[in-house]
């Protein structure tokens, strides 16, 4: 959370490796390199043991930005916003803005150009983030369309009723309307009745895949693109498990920030496999943390309560219960 990694800056010393962009004589090399164009310049990247994680502060000691090794996510902090539904009465009030790395993030980059010209880009970036795209599919939001004509965004419903149930499938694909060509030239070709939906994990493929640019599969399992469903993403997806799965509740909720997935096994009647996937927000105006996901209850993403509270720390609740893992991609 934002106001847990804010007091990293006091931390002990010993708990932190700080990197000042330029201290040592090959460092200073490099910012010759550089020159005064360097768009980072007078920014420290500062490691933090205790979260695996980079911490970056402008000149004026501003916390702007958290990476993580191994994953494209990058974190940046800048404007509050606030996210509400109308089926709850809890808010969340967040100066996260979850934004995308070209490839995942080493330590060996910070002092490259082109990645410091990157992460100055995200910094400064007024796009929709994750979380506000994640939004563009709640009950209520507005259609939008591309310049020919293609809804990409608005009110999703989860999946058509067949036998007096929410049937599952909707891939973004199927929201859309299109089919759609894999790497391997393998084509999903839409379902009609599935039109204007998107069920957990198509969601997911929505938000990260579709509009963000995280690369798709569907069954290949590359390990380098996000997979069809919510068990494969847990198992293959690209990036860093943040919170592995033991099979129970996790302990601790201390190491999720804005962005991650979450996963659970919500369904007892499948087995002990993953079967739902969500998206963290943060932390609500009641002191729980909230997440959005497309459910059928609720017939939907909803960050709402409708159909079990979407929220990971509140005993008795549903998806806090049956809350498994987290992975940052």
């Amino acid at each position: 959370m934002s106001s847990a990694r804010l007091r990293l800056i006091v931390v002990p010393v010993t708990a932190l490796t700080a990197l000042t962009t330029f201290g040592t004589s090959a460092e200073a090399a490099q910012a010759s390199a550089l020159g005064a164009a360097d768009p980072l310049k007078g920014h420290r990247f500062v490691y933090s043991k205790a979260d695996g994680q980079y911490h970056v502060y402008d000149a004026r000691r501003r916390h702007v930005a958290e990476l993580t090794p191994g994953a494209r996510t990058a974190l940046v902090h800048g404007t509050k916003r606030t996210f509400r539904e109308k089926t709850t009465t809890a808010t969340v009030r967040t100066d996260a803005w979850v934004r995308k790395l070209r490839a995942p993030f080493t330590a060996a980059q910070i002092r490259k150009a082109a990645f410091r010209k990157e992460l100055a880009g995200l910094i400064r970036s007024k796009s929709p983030d994750m979380l506000a795209i994640a939004m563009q599919y709640v009950v209520g939001a507005p259609a939008k369309k591309n310049a020919q004509g293609l809804r990409y965004a608005g009110d999703a419903h989860y999946g058509p009723m067949v036998g007096g149930k929410r049937q599952e499938g909707s891939d973004f694909n199927d929201y859309l309307g299109v089919s759609w060509r894999y790497f391997d030239n393998s084509v999903d070709r839409a379902e009609k009745a599935q039109y204007g939906s998107l069920d957990c994990s198509g969601f997911v493929r929505m938000v990260a895949g579709y509009r963000m640019g995280w690369p798709l599969e569907n069954q290949q399992y590359t390990r380098q693109r996000l997979p069809r469903r919510a068990v494969e993403m847990e198992r293959y997806a690209p990036g860093r498990a943040v919170i592995p799965n033991k099979g129970r509740k996790p302990a601790s909720l201390a190491a999720l920030q804005a962005g991650d997935l979450l996963f659970w096994d919500a369904d007892k009647g499948d087995g002990k496999a993953v079967d739902h996937v969500g998206i963290f927000i943060g932390k609500d105006s009641k002191g729980f943390y909230r997440f959005i996901s497309s459910r059928k209850t609720a017939d939907g993403p909803t960050l709402g309560d409708v159909g079990g509270r979407s929220v990971l720390n509140r005993k008795g609740s549903l998806y806090s219960d049956t809350f498994r893992s987290a992975k940052r991609l």
